[in-house]
C-alpha cells in the first residue's frame, strides 16, 4: 500500500490527545506519515515536546458556547476561520485522510477534509458520545467507537467498534519494585493511586486526605493531584508517612505498575488505560461532565465487575475509607476485579483503527 499522509485532530485534552498519539505511532510503524493537529494548551505543548519523533501543528482552538448564547456568532466566525486554516494545512501536506479524536477541536479539520474530498473519520471513546462527535459524524466516511454501548447513538452511520488506542509507553510497564523506588514508596505495602485529574479535582482530592488515617493499616497513597491543586493537597497531607503527592506525572506506566487500587474520575482515556493495565478501581464520575457521560463510562466498568462506582455527592471520608478497605488486602476481590478490567481491554485498538482507515481507501 502507498505511503499515506494522515492528519489526526486530537488537541485540547489528554482524553483526545493520547489516543491520537497512539494512532500516530501505529501509522508510523506501518510506514505512513501522521500529522497531529493540537491546540496551544499546556497538555498539548508538553506532549509535542515529549513525542519529538512525531510531527505536530497548532491550530486555533474552538470551544463551543451554549447554543443560545450571544457568543455563538463569534464562535461560528472563528470556527469558519479554523476550517479555512485546516484546508491550507491539508493541501500543503497533501493529506490523504483526516481523523478526529473527539470534541469540537475535531470538527473543523474533519469538515475541511470532507470539503476537499478526503476520507474522513471520527473516534469517540465514551459510552455516551459527545454532541460534537455526533455532529462531526455527518461528514465522516466511518465512525470509530471505543465502547459498544456507543453504537446506538450513531444510527445510519458506518460504525466500527475499535476500542480506544493506548500509547506504546503504556505497554512497557516497569517492575513494581522499580516503580515504587521511583516514587519513594514501599513495594511490600499496599498502594492506593489517586488521580484527581485537571477538571473539578478539589473535592475528590480533599476526600482522600481526610480519609487517609482511616485506610487499612500500612496503606500508602500516591496522589497525582493536578498542578492546580498540588500545593493544597501537600498542605493537607503534610507529615503523613507513606503519602506521596505529585502535581503532574508524565510516566503513567510507572504509576500503574505500582498501583494495587486506583481512585479516579471516569474519563474514557483513563479508563482505557486502567483496563489495559488490568487494575481494580473506585470511580467517582465528574458530576459536571457534559450529559453526565462519565457516569455512563463508570457504569460499564461497574457492570463488568472491574470497578466500584460512587457519585461524589454520596461520598464522604468514612465512606471512601470503607470502600478502600473492602478491596485492598482482599486478594480474591482484587484478582476478580483485575480479571474483569482486563476483559474490557482492546489491546490492538490502534491497529484496528489504522486497518479500517487503510481499507476505506481501497
Amino acid at each position: 500500500m502507498k505511503k499515506l499522509v494522515v492528519v489526526i485532530a486530537c488537541g485540547g485534552t489528554g482524553g483526545h490527545l493520547f489516543p491520537g498519539i497512539a494512532v500516530a505511532e501505529e501509522l508510523k510503524s506501518r510506514g505512513h506519515k501522521p500529522l497531529l493537529l493540537i491546540s496551544k494548551k499546556s497538555v498539548d505543548q508538553e506532549a509535542s515536546r515529549k513525542y519529538g519523533d512525531l510531527e505536530f501543528a497548532v491550530i486555533p482552538a474552538v470551544a463551543k458556547p451554549s447554543t443560545f448564547s450571544p457568543q455563538m456568532i463569534p464562535f461560528l466566525w472563528k470556527m469558519w476561520g479554523t476550517i479555512r486554516h485546516c484546508k491550507k494545512i491539508l493541501r500543503a501536506h497533501k493529506a490523504d485522510m483526516v481523523i478526529g479524536m473527539g470534541g469540537f477541536t475535531s470538527l473543523p479539520p474533519v469538515y475541511a477534509g470532507h470539503a476537499l474530498g478526503l476520507k474522513t473519520f471520527v473516534h469517540d471513546s465514551n459510552a455516551l458520545p459527545g454532541k460534537a462527535n455526533m455532529l462531526t459524524a455527518r461528514w465522516c466516511t466511518k465512525v470509530f467507537v471505543g465502547m459498544k454501548e456507543a453504537l446506538v447513538h450513531f444510527k445510519g452511520r458506518d460504525v466500527v467498534v475499535t476500542g480506544t488506542p493506548v500509547r506504546g509507553e503504556m505497554k512497557q510497564e516497569p517492575s513494581r519494585d522499580a516503580a515504587a523506588e521511583k516514587f519513594g514508596l514501599d513495594a511490600q505495602r499496599p498502594i492506593l493511586v489517586v488521580m484527581g485529574g485537571s477538571q473539578g479535582a478539589q473535592r475528590l482530592n480533599a476526600l482522600v486526605a481526610e480519609a487517609f488515617d482511616q485506610f487499612p493499616a500500612g496503606t500508602q497513597v500516591l496522589h497525582v493531584a493536578g498542578s492546580a491543586d498540588e500545593a493544597r493537597v501537600r498542605e493537607q497531607s503534610a507529615g503523613r508517612k507513606g503519602y506521596v503527592v505529585l502535581g503532574f506525572c508524565d510516566d503513567m506506566a510507572s504509576v500503574y505498575a505500582v498501583a494495587d487500587l486506583i481512585l479516579c474520575r471516569a474519563g474514557a482515556s483513563s479508563m482505557t488505560e486502567l483496563a489495559h493495565a488490568g487494575l481494580p478501581s473506585i470511580l467517582v464520575p465528574y458530576p459536571y461532565a457534559a450529559d453526565d457521560h462519565q457516569t455512563k463510562n463508570a457504569e460499564v466498568f461497574a457492570a463488568a465487575g472491574a470497578a466500584k462506582m460512587v457519585q461524589q455527592a454520596d461520598l464522604d471520608a468514612s465512606g471512601l475509607a470503607a470502600m478502600v478497605d473492602a478491596i485492598i488486602g482482599h486478594g480474591e476481590v482484587v484478582m476478580k476485579m483485575k480479571s474483569a478490567a482486563r476483559s474490557l481491554d482492546v489491546p490492538d485498538a490502534a491497529a484496528r483503527v489504522c486497518s479500517a482507515m487503510e481499507a476505506a481507501l481501497k
